[in-house]
């Protein structure tokens, strides 16, 4: 295992200890707003600290992007640790069992290496560049789906977005009434990971933030899948208009999407 991974692994760990001992005494969890439809909790920020300590022990001088803490610069802005702490705080905070820990490396702007994990079912997703996606240390794929006919999509509403419900509810009747099914999880990061393992053939979701994302869109692509944003671009990050799958399923689903994006979703 790539040494930076390794690190990775040990905070994903870490931070899901702290979560999953939360989880079992959910009424002294502490939940508060931070904006529309938008949670957060005292263990997302305990977690968060546990990742940055972490990774500041082993790295102290690579620069930090976390989702409670914001961006703590380091001397070495070459390397950047994109972490989303909690994904699926929502979930979390209702007794649902799906969230996950979120890590992605940037160095020089490229993704290198990745960990999603969900410290309920164990399963540890990781990913190096060039190096393929392993899930608990066996391999995985994208699914060989190759259309959406029969296909199970991954989604997850504009719940902070809500200006966009029209055109998303047009994307969702479009491919729902192709695929077999649609699921709508919770986190982002999950889905994404599922994407990886085949588990669910595609994805799509509006409005993300990068820490949403970072480390599932390397899991994708290394599993051998692409990650886009609505117009076929690499302007997902910035935007937060992200679609994944197979190289067939997510040209299917830009071409189902593109009739509904209008000028706000086709940035």
């Amino acid at each position: 295992m790539h040494p930076m991974l390794n690190i990775a692994v040990r905070a994903a760990r870490s931070a899901g200890n702290v979560i999953a001992r939360a989880f079992e005494q959910l009424d002294k969890v502490e939940v508060e707003s931070k904006g529309t439809n938008d949670l957060v909790t005292n263990i997302d920020k305990q977690a968060e600290q546990v990742i940055i300590d972490t990774i500041r022990k082993a790295y102290p001088k690579h620069s930090i992007v976390g989702e409670e803490h914001g961006i703590l610069e380091g001397d070495d802005t070459d390397y950047q640790w994109v972490i989303d702490p909690l994904d699926g705080t929502t979930n979390f905070v209702k007794g649902i069992p799906h969230f996950a820990v979120s890590i992605a490396l940037k160095v020089k702007g490229k993704l290198d290496q990745a960990v999603i994990f969900d410290p309920i079912r164990g399963e540890l997703f990781t990913a190096s560049r060039g190096k393929g996606a392993q899930l608990n240390g066996f391999r995985i794929r994208v699914s060989n789906a190759k259309e959406l006919n029969g296909a199970v999509v991954a989604t997850g509403f504009p719940f902070k977005k809500k200006q966009h419900t029209d055109a998303y509810l047009n994307m969702f009747k479009a491919m729902f009434s192709k695929t077999a099914d649609m699921r709508r999880a919770g986190s982002a990061a999950l889905d994404l990971a599922y994407v990886a393992a085949g588990r669910v053939d595609g994805y799509f979701e509006i409005g993300l933030k990068p820490w949403d994302t970072a480390a599932g869109e390397l899991l994708v692509v290394e599993a051998g899948g692409l990650v886009s944003d609505f117009v076929g671009g690499n302007n997902h990050a910035k935007s937060g208009n992200i679609v994944a799958g197979s190289t067939k399923v997510l040209r299917e689903i830009l071409k189902d999407i593109r009739p509904f994006l209008g000028d706000s979703l086709s940035k």
